[in-house]
């Protein structure tokens, strides 16, 4: 029975059956056992603690061939009944990084992985929102921000992940940076995505209306700080 869920990339501790509220999520089981480096150092985990509303905790541990390769686990509600899901990115040591979306139960969905090992994908901000007013929730990420340098959105739907759109020529991280640049705000008129132009030098807000995007220059690039102020409003 182990093997087969480890094989499936879940195991999850005893608890409740019934998914609940995530008040907290970390990583835990630091492993080398993916050699990319694409946030500054060789190690990865292997597992994402969950801590529920009730105090239970819930564990995934990953199989061998898979890493969460990542900043730090997002908690949203993307299934909008009220309880957090956590957002990951998880990495294969073959087919490269995917988005998942995991609860106390284990697996709620995941885009395919990008097709190669040492292929990454950044989040932006926490992941999620209704970025086009619809009531329903979004899923974005720069897919190889240091490569294809496309911005992604998918609908979450139906227990799926749903592509929607994609946008070239922008990113959020650059190799070795230990955290992500930008994120999702809102000054007022609805979410906007804060990235970068694809050479670094310009600051973007990136609108989506369901369909199609547009985008705002807000100015040069000037390190970290461009985007702490855009975040701001300012």
């Amino acid at each position: 029975m182990l093997r087969s869920l480890l094989a499936a990339g879940l195991v999850l501790v005893a608890g409740e059956a019934a998914s609940e509220d995530i008040t907290a999520a970390s990583y835990d089981g630091p492993t080398t056992r993916y050699a990319h480096g694409v946030l500054g150092d060789a190690i990865e985990h292997g597992e994402l603690v969950m801590t529920l509303a009730s105090g239970t905790q819930k564990r995934v541990i990953l199989p061998e061939n898979r890493v969460f390769e990542d900043t730090e686990p997002r908690l949203f509600d993307v299934d909008g009944d009220g309880d957090r899901e956590v957002i990951v990115v998880e990495s294969d040591n073959r087919q490269g990084a995917r988005l998942s979306i995991y609860d106390g139960n284990g697996l709620v969905a995941a885009n395919a992985f990008i097709g190669q090992s040492n292929r990454w994908l950044s989040p932006v901000g926490v992941g999620a929102g209704d970025l086009d007013g619809d009531g329903r929730i979004e899923i974005a990420f720069v897919d190889r921000p240091h490569l294809a340098k496309t911005l992604r959105i998918f609908r979450f739907q139906n227990g799926n992940l749903i592509p929607l759109a994609d946008l070239p020529g922008v990113t959020n991280h650059r190799i070795g940076e230990r955290n992500i640049a930008g994120g999702i705000r809102d000054c007022g008129n609805g979410p906007e995505m804060i990235v970068a132009s694809a050479n670094w030098a310009r600051v973007l807000a990136v609108r989506f209306d369901g369909k199609d995007f547009t985008g705002t220059d807000l100015g040069e690039h000037q390190g970290r700080s461009s985007f702490d102020r855009a975040m701001a409003c300012n």
